[in-house]
């Protein structure tokens, strides 16, 4: 039956109107990895991103030096908001001056968090889910416990994800802030955004999004939802690279009420000015607190044009077509070994990765590594097919399940 399933890949492989942007990122130095499927984690690495990091070794830094910050057409310090428009616009259906890059994803949860309980004084509870990722459960802990909130859990499913029905539930009069995953880091689920940002709205509440697992990978309309915060890596479908900065999102209309704690000389307005007393930046720049990390920016926007030239309505596409043909496979060729699915089966429901789960993974994924094939594992029992779609092939996904299937029997 892999066989049909191979053949069937070649065809869409071939006819796939995305298929010459696997060009365009680097391929593995030796034939250790036969199929990549962990770029819902980390993406792999552009030849532009490659080429931009040495030009701007023995060029802005290397020549320009210090000069580099405010000097020439493109100075550094207009990097944190010019790459954030390139990503508003091409990932997250936000116009400009709505985005910035800077920090790490744990750091700009926070800020914009704080920012958002402070925002609704007298409200006293922040909403969240208890399987949305790890970082931004604990985050919220420790905003509670500092500011003296409460919070309000919402029981999500580990195969599914949270409903606009269960956010309704639970918010009300005491609601600060509700955050929630744009697509659930373990199962996939696509959250109904628009829906939950009303309900969160109606109650009076604001609602911040993490986009980590949907920028790149599914289309987003932050300002059509009328979404008031949002935070997302850029490691993942844009191809970033490890520890890559995150970008953070405020809308135009909520950045004069906004106030992010983190209060740096880069947020400052006119900044090399080392005045007395901070003052912030008008706008988004106000989110920015240290100095922009250049050298991480690069990739950054390498990955954010490459996406942005796809198109992200295409990329969905694949995207959909990817997942489908991995569960399909699935159904046919592990479900006979003891898999099952743990992911949507509606597509619309479904985000970027298919979950896949049986109690002996944990090894099984190790034993996948060892043979080249590298999805990744997340507990309880859960291995994650990962599909990139401008660096995954239809192949990569029959021949990552044959030889699971091979490990398996």
């Amino acid at each position: 039956m892999t066989d049909e399933f191979f053949s069937r890949a070649m065809q869409l492989d071939a006819a796939d109107p995305l298929a010459g942007y696997l060009e365009e990122f680097v391929p593995p130095a030796d034939d250790s990895v036969v199929a990549y499927l962990d770029g819902n984690s980390l993406g792999r690495p552009l030849k532009s991103a490659q080429a931009a990091l040495a030009d701007l070794v023995t060029g802005a830094w290397g020549t320009g030096l210090i000069r580099s910050w405010t000097d020439g057409e493109d100075p550094w310090m207009n990097w944190p908001e010019r790459i954030g428009d390139l990503i508003g616009r091409g990932c997250l259906g936000a116009a400009p001056g709505q985005t910035v890059v800077a920090d790490s994803t744990t750091v700009m949860l926070y800020k914009l968090a704080r920012a958002g309980v402070a925002a609704r004084p007298g409200r006293d509870e922040i909403v969240l889910d208890r399987d949305n990722f790890p970082t931004d459960r604990y985050v919220l802990e420790g905003i509670a416990a500092e500011r003296g909130l409460r919070l309000v859990w919402i029981d999500s499913g580990v195969e599914d994800g949270v409903t606009p029905d269960q956010v309704a539930a639970v918010v009300g009069e005491r609601t600060a802030l509700v955050v929630l995953s744009h697509v659930a880091y373990r199962s996939g689920w696509l959250a109904d955004a628009e829906a939950i940002t009303r309900i969160a709205h109606d109650a009076g509440a604001l609602i911040l999004w993490d986009l980590c697992h949907s920028v790149g990978s599914v289309p987003i309309a932050l300002d059509a939802w009328c979404v008031d915060l949002a935070v997302g890596c850029t490691y993942k479908y844009l191809n970033g690279g490890p520890g890559a900065p995150a970008f953070g999102y405020i809308r135009a209309a909520l950045q004069a009420e906004i106030r992010q704690p983190i209060q740096g000389w880069m947020g400052r307005a006119e900044p090399f000015e080392m005045a007395q007393g901070y003052v912030p930046a008008g706008g988004i720049r106000s989110l920015v607190s240290g100095t922009p990390p250049v050298i991480g920016m690069v990739p950054v926007r390498a990955g954010a044009e490459v996406v942005e030239r796809a198109g992200i309505e295409a990329i969905r596409e694949k995207s959909i077509a990817l997942t489908s043909l991995a569960i399909e496979l699935s159904d046919d060729v592990l479900a006979p070994l003891g898999v099952r699915v743990a992911s949507p089966r509606d597509p619309h429901r479904r985000g970027g990765h298919v979950t896949i789960a049986r109690a002996d993974f944990r090894s099984v994924n190790e034993r996948l590594w060892r043979e080249g094939v590298i999805p990744d594992f997340r507990a309880p029992d859960g291995i994650r097919l990962g599909l990139s779609p401008l660096s995954t092939r239809y192949a990569d996904v029959v021949t990552a399940i044959d030889r699971l299937a091979g490990l398996l029997r």
